[in-house]
C-alpha cells in the first residue's frame, strides 16, 4: 500500500472500524460525520435516500488523516483537510467517475475542495451558505423567559414533528418532497426523546428544539424551529436552553450547534445562552461538471 491513499467503501461497518478512532479524536469538528453515521447505523443505510451512501478515509503511513461521506442525493461532507489532501480527494473521486453535487466542510477545506473540483471537472462553483459551529460553555437562560413550559415530545406529537421538520427544511432552502423521510426522522427522534417542545400556557406547542443521539461524548442541538407566525417571542431561545440543559444531563461532554452566519439574530441568541465559536464552515453547490 502506498504511504498515502484514499479508500472508498459502501460498507459502513468497515468505515467505522477503520476511521472510528480518528473521528472520536475531535468530536466537535467531526460531529456531523459521527451523528450521520450513527443515524445510518441505527436507522438503516437508506435513512437519507434510496441510493447507497459512500464513505471514504485517507490513510497516511498507517494512520487515518481525513474522512468523508455522501448520502445521495445530498452533498459531500468532509472532515477538515489540508489543501493538498483536499486536492487528492478531488482527484480520487473524479477518477472514480463520481458526480458531486456540492460540498460541506470546515470553511478552508470546503473552499479548497471546491476549487480542486472546479479545476478537475469544469464544475461551476456556487457558494450556498456560511455556518459557524458553536460549543456550549456556561449555560445561561435567555431573558425574558416566555410564558409556558418545555416538555419532551411523545408519540402523540409525531404528525406535528414531521410537519415542522418539512417546514424547517424548506425554510433553510433545502428541497424536502419526501414525506417518508420526515416521518422517519420523527420516529427516530421520538425513540430516544430527541425533541423538546415549548408549550404556550394553554398547552399549544409553539417551538421545537432537537438533540442528536450521544456519540463520542458529543450531542448536537438540531434542529431548532418556530413557525413563522410565532417568531420573535423568545420561544426558540427557551427551547434551545432547555435541550442544552438536557444534553448536559444526558452526559454530553460537548454540546454543539451550527448557525447560519447570515442570521445575526440566531447567532446573537446562542451566544447569550452560552455558546462560544469553535470554527466556521462553508457549503458550496456544483453545476455543469463533467466527471460522470
Amino acid at each position: 500500500m502506498p504511504p498515502t491513499a484514499w479508500h472508498s467503501t459502501e460498507d459502513l461497518d468497515e468505515f467505522l472500524t477503520r476511521a472510528g478512532d480518528f473521528l472520536r479524536s475531535r468530536p466537535d469538528l467531526h460531529t456531523v460525520v459521527l451523528t450521520v453515521t450513527e443515524g445510518l447505523r441505527t436507522r438503516g443505510l437508506h435513512a437519507y435516500g434510496d441510493e447507497a451512501p459512500l464513505f471514504g478515509l485517507l490513510e497516511e503511513d498507517g494512520s487515518v488523516r481525513g474522512a468523508y461521506f455522501r448520502t445521495p442525493p445530498y452533498r459531500l461532507y468532509l472532515t477538515p483537510l489540508a489543501p493538498a489532501r483536499a486536492d487528492s480527494l478531488a482527484a480520487h473521486l473524479a477518477g472514480l467517475g463520481h458526480t458531486v453535487p456540492g460540498v460541506s466542510a470546515e470553511a478552508a477545506t470546503a473552499e479548497g475542495f471546491a476549487e480542486a473540483w472546479r479545476r478537475r471537472t469544469g464544475a461551476e462553483v456556487a457558494p450556498y451558505q456560511r455556518q459557524r459551529l458553536y460549543r456550549l460553555d456556561t449555560l445561561t437562560q435567555p431573558e425574558p423567559v416566555p410564558q409556558g413550559r418545555p416538555r419532551i415530545a411523545g408519540e402523540a406529537d409525531r404528525e406535528l414533528l414531521a410537519r415542522w421538520f418539512r417546514e424547517f427544511v424548506r425554510d433553510i432552502g433545502e428541497s424536502e418532497n419526501d414525506s417518508v423521510r420526515a416521518e422517519s426522522w420523527a420516529d427516530a427522534r421520538l425513540s430516544y426523546g430527541g425533541v423538546t417542545l415549548w408549550e404556550a400556557p394553554d398547552g399549544t406547542p409553539v417551538s421545537m428544539a432537537g438533540l442528536t443521539p450521544p456519540v463520542a461524548g458529543q450531542i448536537r442541538v438540531a434542529p431548532v424551529y418556530t413557525p413563522a407566525g410565532l417568531r420573535g417571542r423568545g420561544y426558540a431561545g427557551a427551547a434551545t436552553a432547555e435541550v442544552s440543559r438536557l444534553a448536559r444531563e444526558r452526559g454530553a461532554d460537548e454540546v454543539l450547534l451550527f448557525t447560519d452566519l447570515a442570521n445575526p439574530t440566531s447567532n446573537g441568541l446562542y451566544q447569550r445562552i452560552g455558546y462560544r465559536p469553535v470554527a466556521d464552515f462553508a457549503v458550496y453547490d456544483f453545476q455543469g461538471q463533467s466527471s460522470s
